[in-house]
């Protein structure tokens, strides 16, 4: 047997004191020497995706008692990337990625913890709770609470489904009826849960199943329906036996290093770029490589962008499709068995379900085992009612989404194109690369070419963008927003929004070296790198120059000669944003400057 890691507080005279504290906080004496299970919890009232889980933490609390393991549970911050949109406060949103993951450290170092069970659901709490458990590397496990069910208004004697990025839009479009642009903001967010389509939160939750430290369902399956208590209970059942084989049977199988392997990596990106996930998981997936000691970057991500094609289109590329349609086409299962069809994954990497992807996929990927309870499973369909109740209803579809052909998931030979939902461009713009959602792109605007209008910060572009002066045929360009310049590295939803009630964002591109939401759709280019602030290119763009955006060739430049490039570089006497910007720099976000990497290594904080 593997000694516990909680020996050093709970076993010895040394331990004396120590003990007298753990039966101050309710715990007894027979309670020593069974594994210590940090639950970290990111239950806030402040966002919708995390309200209802104070309830699942006492869920698995108490299941991990039942189970004969002691559960001690903790709270982490939470950002609503939502309700921080567009103001000073969304500086604070990627920095707080890193603050969680310190933060379950110190909590399972400085308490010695045996194994951690972080409950998360939006933006960058999964992330940072994915980059904890890799960092400490001790039994883990990651569950969400779940997507949101999508809005829906009657329109006669049939609903439609709306979400918050049409309410935003709606409200923001001139001469928009008002009457109806309060409807779709009353019912966009009917439910607690992430935010209905594939956006960052969704995004996440999808690849920590994809990579294998997650259920499967934890991507897809609806926060408000009784099946998410289950998947919740089995979470809590499978740390303490994730604990036992490790510490027990001395399995270091189960370890999330040994499971998050670079194949279990690649096989996240195969699957983010098959549902054209947010272009944030780029961000987060280097930044979990890190954690893991994985050798996994950009070059990477590139070279997989090219093999995978796009066969989940969801909200906000497509309104036809939410997270609750792809449960019911398979779930997040469904495209890893798409996938495996055309030999495209590797299923020999580890999950924390006990067994390797092939045996997973053998038993969740319902074409494959046509077994009926999992069948079953996937059935799970929303309420209709508002809730902020967890696992609230029984609702189930009458029958699954298999369609291959036209269905929420398709089969590689329909697939909406051969290159998959992502997209890394390079070019002198962009040496060490730049991300764009090619699922949100529309067609024509694969190749692009026109003049900069360039702004140095996201206020004075989107007064732009709102006022109606950017003319049709231009390049947006907001710089100084990257991990450094922000500092913090912005998310821009609110100007991709802006273009769309505009109604320029399909003769209009927007190019930054900050990031944009899940729910940015259109010719948007984030993640910069180097940005302006390390002094890279985009910082010596100047209004009126053409920039040119090829897709298909992974290219992005500045259509001026080298040696104008550096004739520029060389004269520029200042890498800082002109005007006077009145940004508020606080100490916690000069803290996190001082050490942030570049976007095209996660804007994780590169510690000496």
């Amino acid at each position: 047997m593997k000694d516990l890691r909680s020996k050093t507080v709970t076993e010895g005279n040394s331990a004396s004191a120590a003990r007298s504290l753990w039966l101050a906080s309710g715990l007894k004496k027979d309670d020593f020497g069974k594994p210590l299970i940090a639950i970290a919890n990111s239950f806030t009232e402040f966002v919708p995706g995390h309200v209802h889980l104070q309830e699942v933490g006492r869920l698995i609390n108490r299941t991990i008692w039942e189970n004969g393991a002691v559960a001690r549970e903790f709270n982490t911050i939470a950002v609503d990337d939502g309700i921080a949109m567009g103001h000073d406060g969304m500086l604070y949103s990627l920095p707080s990625r890193d603050l969680i993951a310190d933060s379950v450290e110190y909590m399972c170092n400085a308490h010695c913890v045996d194994a951690l069970i972080c409950i998360s659901n939006c933006d960058k709490i999964t992330p940072g709770m994915l980059m904890a458990g890799l960092r400490l590397n001790i039994p883990f496990v990651l569950v969400s609470g779940g997507p949101m069910e999508a809005g829906r208004i009657l329109k006669g004697k049939s609903f439609r489904r709306t979400d918050p990025i049409e309410a935003y839009v709606s409200a923001m479009t001139p001469n928009y009826n008002q009457t109806d642009a309060m409807e779709i903001e009353a019912e966009a967010c009917p439910t607690c849960g992430s935010c209905a389509g594939m956006f960052t939160a969704n995004s996440m939750n999808c690849l920590a199943e994809a990579i294998g430290l997650a259920l499967p369902g934890n991507g897809s399956l609806l926060a408000t329906h009784v099946g998410r208590k289950h998947l919740f209970v089995d979470a809590g059942k499978k740390i303490v036996s994730i604990a036992r084989k490790y510490y027990l049977e001395k399995d270091t199988s189960v370890l999330p290093r040994n499971i998050a392997t670079k194949p279990a990596f690649e096989n996240a990106m195969k699957v983010d770029i098959a549902m054209g996930g947010s272009t944030n998981t780029i961000l987060h997936l280097l930044a979990m490589a890190q954690e893991a000691d994985v050798a996994f970057d950009m070059n990477d991500m590139d070279k997989i962008s090219r093999q995978i094609p796009h066969i989940c289109k969801l909200s906000p590329a497509n309104q036809d499709y939410y997270m609750e349609d792809v449960h019911r086409a398979g779930g997040i299962m469904g495209i890893l068995g798409e996938l495996d069809r055309g030999s495209l994954i590797d299923t020999s990497v580890n999950t924390i379900a006990g067994e390797n992807l092939k045996k997973v996929l053998a038993k969740w990927d319902y074409l494959n085992s046509k077994d009926e309870s999992i069948a079953s499973f996937y059935k799970a369909a929303p309420g209709g009612k508002r809730t902020i109740a967890p696992y609230s209803q029984n609702m189930l579809w009458k029958d699954l989404d298999l369609d291959r052909e036209s269905g929420c998931v398709r089969s590689l030979e329909f697939a909406y194109s051969k290159e998959g939902g992502l997209a890394i461009l390079f070019g002198n713009i962009a040496p060490n690369g730049c991300v764009v959602k090619t699922a949100a792109v529309p067609g024509q605007m694969l190749k692009f070419s026109g003049k900069a209008i360039v702004f140095d910060d996201q206020d004075t572009a989107l007064v732009a963008i709102d006022d109606g002066k950017i003319n049709h045929g231009s390049v947006i360009v907001i710089r100084y927003e990257g991990p450094k310049g922000g500092p913090g590295m912005q998310e821009m939803l609110k100007p991709t929004m802006s273009m769309k009630a505009q109604g320029i964002e399909q003769t209009c591109a927007i190019i930054t070296d900050g990031r944009y939401s899940g729910g940015s759709a259109g010719l948007a280019i984030g993640h910069i790198s180097p940005e302006a602030a390390e002094k890279g290119n985009i910082g010596i763009i100047e209004n009126g120059d053409i920039i040119e955006i090829d897709i298909s060739n992974r290219q992005i430049n500045l259509l001026q000669s080298k040696e104008e490039i550096e004739k520029r570089r060389r004269n520029k006497d200042n890498w800082l944003p002109s005007g006077n910007r009145t940004r508020v720099i606080t100490k916690a976000l000069r803290s996190y400057a001082a050490f942030a990497s570049s976007a095209d290594k996660g804007g994780y904080r590169e510690v000496p």
